[in-house]
């Protein structure tokens, strides 16, 4: 009985080890905004995206949700999501010509490949970044 014990337990170790270990292999990598982070992974030939939040819209807080179920999806392992303040950042908004929250602007390399407007389905968002990838 004791052996079935310990195997039970080591089992039992065994998939927490696997849960944290997968806690820690996030995908989808999101960072606040950097203008200069964005310019390297941008010179480096990255699949980056630049995602114009606002903490008072409620699209905007929906398609940070669908980013949160994103960040596992190994498919977008090479996708960078920056998350720029909308209020804030308005030289920004200007130099891309961004005239409202809730828009991400998707790049590979230097090249903007698409735009999101206002979409919040994971699998959307996702269908967008793969054009970068």
């Amino acid at each position: 009985m004791s052996h079935q014990f310990s195997l039970t337990g080591a089992r039992a170790a065994l998939a927490a080890a696997l849960l944290l270990a997968s806690s820690w292999a996030q995908a989808l990598s999101i960072s606040p905004y950097n203008e200069q982070a964005l310019q390297q992974l941008k010179q480096s030939g990255a699949a980056v995206a630049v995602f114009f939040h606002a903490d008072w819209c409620p699209t905007c807080r929906k398609q940070a949700a669908s980013l949160e179920v994103l960040k596992d999806d190994t498919a977008l392992k090479d996708m960078t999501v920056l998350v720029a303040n909308y209020d804030n950042e308005k030289e920004l908004r200007r130099a891309l010509k961004v005239r409202s929250q809730s828009i991400m602007v998707v790049y590979s390399g230097e090249i903007e490949v698409t735009r999101v407007l206002g979409q919040t389905e994971p699998e959307a968002i996702k269908s967008a970044f793969t054009k970068a990838l």
